[in-house]
């Protein structure tokens, strides 16, 4: 059931640039180790939603129908687009010695579980890829997309700890330059910007 293919197709969507891997850069770079690890808990927990939809047929339903799926989808981009108005003004939010308050861990997680809810690619991930991998004669089925689905959480919070920990000591490194933190500030600004722009797009 949970053959190499499955194990590899999963890594490479998890390792791809997306929202929670962007958001989870941003808050390990911003807020450190303990937030970035966090920012990775709650975008694994932003899957079991579609995950529920999948089980339940609800995706199914969202993909024939076009008005949902176009409803989640601004959804998605509009939260994105606050993201990166957000990181935009925050000028401080780099800034290593900053006395700015620091979000609470409740925020983060809050804020990363919407990051994943409100991305439509994850469900149509769930929708076509997961029942093309339960075999009919291992089981039952729901039995098989819960565990193929644990495996693919537990991955993904494993790979964004690791970008988490990554962004804090990238940090490190560059903390006593005022000009870095600012080009990576408007770096961060205008990717989640790009991601919402290419969401609220229809794909061609």
């Amino acid at each position: 059931m949970i053959s190499v293919q499955y194990l590899a197709t999963s890594l490479i969507v998890i390792l791809l640039p997306g929202p929670g891997v962007l958001y989870t850069l941003t808050t390990g770079f911003v807020h450190g180790r303990k937030a970035g690890v966090l920012a990775a808990a709650g975008c694994t927990a932003g899957i079991l939603p579609h995950l529920l939809a999948t089980i339940l047929g609800l995706a199914a339903v969202m993909h024939q129908s076009a008005l949902a799926f176009q409803v989640l989808r601004c959804a998605g981009a509009l939260y994105l687009l606050y993201l990166a108005y957000a990181t935009w003004r925050d000028t401080s939010a780099f800034a290593v010695d900053s006395d700015a308050p620091q979000l609470s861990g409740t925020s983060i997680m809050v804020r990363a579980v919407l990051t994943n809810i409100l991305n439509p690619k994850l469900t149509l991930f769930f929708l076509a890829f997961l029942p093309q991998i339960v075999d009919p004669h291992a089981g039952p089925a729901l039995e098989q997309m819960l565990v193929l689905s644990g495996v693919f959480m537990t991955m993904t919070f494993a790979v964004f700890v690791v970008y988490g920990v990554l962004a804090q000591q990238v940090r490190a490194r560059i903390a006593g330059s005022a000009r870095v933190q600012a080009w990576l500030r408007r770096g961060f600004a205008a990717t989640f910007a790009a991601l919402g722009a290419r969401l609220a797009l229809p794909d061609r």
